[in-house]
């Protein structure tokens, strides 16, 4: 996979198309309002181009003084992948401030149109910066597990987007939610855990741990090479929200939804107008 640039404004690698391409997503997050697929500036599958306004983005966060504090894995699914003519999985970044506790209401107004999905996260001990990064190392370098809720969102009107308009615009992230329950690996296997996900108590999705590129330690471990590759290797402390177990839900408004992952217990978000 080619590596994207390290891009900021003043950079001559940053070309017109991606400034204009982050310029457009961030006006939609600022202003509530989705915007027109970026796949116009910067193709449908181009993976460099799409993660470099990834990356321009991410920069502009950091600047104005978010804290990365993970990554999240998109595209886990076959039939997403198919859906989307993609034949790989994505990433884009965790930031301090897209975390909410469970016993934390989610304002449906930092949102724009909510998707949320039920997965298993790892909380990382130890850095995956060298070495083979394979699956034995990758297994050993998680400090626990921990059932998630991720809200996915995406700042391009009606969800229409390919390959290269959700890597842009940060793999359609949001926001995301914990549970409590912290299992080391000696006493969970993610691969076999199964998962239900309602919402105000009607069931939304089922799936298990095998429907995340085989195995969530997979996935894990596809993303410890990538962002090594990227010249941004995952780092203990870091929590990686490994991909959807079964199908994501639409937030129509406010209510609760809970997840019980087995041998995780559950993890909870509630929404709410201000």
């Amino acid at each position: 996979m080619p590596t994207p640039p390290g891009l900021d404004r003043r950079s001559v690698a940053a070309d017109t198309a991606t400034i204009a391409a982050a310029d457009l997503l961030s006006a939609a997050a600022r202003s509530g309002t989705p915007c027109a697929p970026v796949r116009d500036l910067i193709g449908s599958d181009d993976v460099a181009a799409a993660y470099a306004v990834q990356e321009l983005l991410t920069a502009e966060r950091i600047a104005a003084g978010a804290r990365l504090v993970g990554r999240k894995i998109g595209l886990t699914s076959p039939a997403v992948q198919r859906q989307l003519g993609v034949d790989q999985p994505d990433f884009g970044v965790l930031f301090d401030d897209m975390r909410y506790r469970q016993d934390t209401p989610v304002p449906l107004s930092r949102l724009l149109q909510p998707k949320v999905e039920a997965e298993i996260a790892f909380v990382l001990g130890a850095d995956l910066a060298d070495g083979p990064l394979d699956d034995e190392q990758v297994r050993g370098a998680v400090d626990y597990a921990v059932a998630a809720l991720e809200i996915v969102d995406s700042r391009i009107a009606g969800w229409d987007i390919t390959f290269g308009d959700t890597v842009a615009d940060n793999a359609s992230s949001g926001l995301y939610v914990l549970g409590t329950e912290r299992r080391t690996l000696d006493s969970f296997e993610p691969v076999t855990a199964r998962m239900r996900m309602s919402i105000d108590g009607v069931e939304v999705s089922t799936g298990t741990g095998a429907a995340c590129l085989g195995d969530p330690l997979h996935a894990l471990a596809w993303l410890a090479r990538t962002t090594h590759e990227f010249g941004r290797p995952l780092r203990a402390g870091q929590t990686v929200l490994s991909g959807a177990l079964g199908p994501m839900a639409p937030i129509q408004g406010p209510g609760t939804v809970t997840a019980d992952i087995t041998g995780l217990g559950s993890v909870t978000a509630t929404f709410i107008r201000e």
